[in-house]
Parts: structure tokens; C-alpha cells; sequence
């Protein structure tokens, strides 16, 4: 399963979630957050040396654990892993000619076969979960799907669920065009009006607390229903209440902070990892007010072509600014943010610099 959706919906949350009710069920669980511009097999060789130890410890007759770690180490070798800039080892021979082709697309799934069947063979079960999987490389998505596909054709007991940007359904699936058959892709939305206000008032009300009902329709109005934004409002609101009735007049005073700490916080940490002509590109298409926006008519309000914007359009989309919801249209990946650049960017050059 790969859960989608745009900034501050909260699959995190669900992954967190999701990881605990999986160990409370036996679960052996990897959690895992791709970073951009960091290897695949760095990011997990540490959680796989540590979960074949402990399986290798686990009573029971057989040596699938044993081969798990000789394994893992043919792939430590053909591949220099580090995890936190250390240097990650094991003190044991190799597994000849299984995960040391140095091809990840290979190594992988053979990989992974060998830590399934020593989970199973130790009656356990293994839970991989990938946090913002769509900063992976085209090679290491291709070679972790490939690996799942391997392990469900053998009907082995460790499962992945990840999450991720509303791109990654077809990021799965220009890797291997297999892979919307073999994973689900939730959608993780914003919440409707009555479930922004349940999300609300549920809380307070369990302390005595509840408010107005337009102040709910406020909050809704102003939030979109997207789960942080509520917290957000909910958190300043909360505190500014004189009395256990939070009125829409509370709401209106509480917003003007509420946005100048999303300013400096959440919208403000994406913004400054922008170069100037990314920002203008940006700030093109929030001029255009809300809504999907067309690449032409973003061109259009830059002065250009619509192939001209196209490598600034590139590295917005990989940086996980943006994204396509068809074609020819490109969306925001973050809930607001036109709004914002507005606000940060009053005035913007007619064409990328």
C-alpha cells in the first residue's frame, strides 16, 4: 500500500499509526524516511542488520537468519553503505553470488527474499515503512517494487507500506508498469466541513470546551479542511479563549498569528530551499488565484513558451513543489501555498531569471 496526498494531511500520522497496530500484532517493523538525494540501500541495511540479529536469536531449529546476515553482507560489499556518516559492517563471510552483483535492481529483491523466509521461518512477519517515497531515484523505486513483487510471488511474510506526494502513482508507475497491480494507492484528502468540526469540538468538549458554530464554519472557511492547518488554528484559538466557549470573534483574533507562524514554519521551510527563478515560477502560477493551473497560461504570465519553463517546471516537481494532476496542468503540492507566495512575494519579474 502507498498512501498519497499533498502536504499536512497527515500520512505521516497513518504510517505512525499504522507501525504501532502492526507491532502490537507481532510485526517486526522497519521504519524508513527517504530523503532527498539519499540512497536507498543506506537508509535500510542498518534497520535489516539489526532485525536479522534478532531473528537470528529467536528460538527455533534452522539458519535462515544466519543467511539473512551472509546475504546482507554480500550487499554491504557491493555497495559502500554508510548510515549517519558510519561506516556499516558485518563480521561474517558473505553469501557468494546472492545480492553482490552491485546492480540494485538485482541485489534488492534477493535481499529482501532472504530476510522474508528467515522471518517466516521463525513464524514472524516484517513490516517496511517508507515515509516521502517519492524522493527515491527511478532506479531504487524500480528496485524496491521489483523486490515486493518477488516477495509476493512467494507469498512471503513482509509487507511495505509507504507514503507520499500525489506523483507517486505514476512515478510507480513509469518504474514498472506492474506496480498498480501489485500495490494500492489510498488518496489522503483534506477533511469535509462535519469532519473538521468533529475534529474540534471532540477534543475540547472531553475538557468541558466547545465552539461556536460559526466559529467552526470560520475555521473550515479558513483552513480548508487540511488536518494541520486545523491543529494550527485549533492550538491558537485554544489558548486565547477567556472562557470555555470559543466564539468567532476568537477565531478572527487568533488567525493573523496563526498565519505568520505558518509563514515562518511550515511554508516558510519549503520556500527558502528555492532558487530566485523557481520562486518566480511559483509566484506565476499563485497569481493566477487558486485551483489547478495550466502550464501554458503559467508561460503566458511569465512572458514565455510553454517548452521554455519547462526545466524550472522540472526541478519544482522533483524537489516536491509541485505536481502534475493531468496533463498539461501543474498543482501546488503544498495546501495554501498560493496564498502565501502572495504574501512573500508581493510583486514578481515577468519572466524567470
Amino acid at each position: 500500500m502507498l498512501l498519497t496526498g499533498l502536504r499536512g494531511v497527515g500520512k505521516t500520522v497513518l504510517l505512525n499509526e499504522i507501525e504501532r497496530k502492526a507491532r502490537a500484532q507481532g510485526y517486526h517493523t522497519i521504519p524508513v524516511e527517504a530523503v532527498e538525494g539519499k540512497p536507498l540501500g543506506p537508509l535500510l541495511a542498518p534497520h535489516l542488520r539489526s532485525l536479522l540479529f534478532e531473528l537470528d536469536r529467536l528460538a527455533g531449529m534452522g539458519n535462515k537468519a544466519k543467511r539473512g546476515l551472509r546475504v546482507l553482507r554480500s550487499f554491504l560489499g557491493a555497495i559502500k553503505v554508510t548510515y549517519q556518516d558510519v561506516s556499516i559492517g558485518l563480521d561474517i563471510d558473505p553469501e557468494k553470488g546472492a545480492a553482490d552483483s552491485g546492480d540494485l535492481e538485482i541485489d534488492l529483491p534477493n535481499l529482501l527474499v532472504a530476510v522474508a523466509e528467515a522471518a517466516e521461518e521463525k513464524n514472524s512477519a516484517i513490516a517496511v515503512l517508507i515515509d516521502e517515497i517519492q524522493y527515491f531515484g527511478q532506479k531504487e523505486l524500480s528496485a524496491l517494487i521489483m523486490a515486493m513483487h518477488r516477495v509476493q510471488q512467494r507469498r512471503l511474510p513482509l509487507i511495505l507500506i509507504g507514503a507520499g506526494l500525489p506523483i507517486l502513482p505514476g512515478l510507480a508507475g513509469e518504474s514498472k508498469s506492474y506496480a498498480e497491480r501489485l500495490f494500492s494507492f489510498p488518496s489522503v484528502g483534506a477533511l469535509s466541513e462535519e469532519e473538521s468540526a468533529r475534529a474540534l469540538n471532540e477534543p475540547a468538549r472531553a475538557v468541558g470546551v466547545h465552539f461556536a458554530s460559526d466559529a467552526l464554519r470560520e475555521v473550515f472557511r479558513l483552513t480548508k479542511g487540511y488536518p494541520y492547518f486545523l491543529q494550527e488554528w485549533g492550538y491558537q484559538t485554544w489558548n486565547l479563549a477567556p472562557t470555555p466557549s470559543i466564539a468567532l470573534s476568537i477565531v478572527q483574533t487568533a488567525t493573523p498569528e496563526v498565519v505568520r507562524r505558518l509563514d515562518q514554519n511550515f511554508f516558510r521551510v519549503r520556500f527558502d530551499r528555492l532558487t530566485p527563478s523557481e520562486k518566480n515560477f511559483l509566484r506565476a502560477m499563485a497569481h493566477q488565484g487558486a485551483g489547478n493551473y495550466r502550464s501554458g497560461d503559467i508561460a503566458e504570465t511569465l512572458g514565455m513558451t510553454a517548452k521554455s519553463i519547462g526545466p524550472v517546471r522540472a526541478k519544482l516537481i522533483k524537489k516536491g513543489m509541485i505536481y502534475s494532476p493531468a496533463h498539461g496542468e501543474m498543482a501546488f503540492t503544498v495546501p495554501l501555498f498560493d496564498e502565501f507566495m502572495v504574501r512573500a512575494i508581493p510583486e514578481f519579474q515577468p519572466r524567470l531569471m
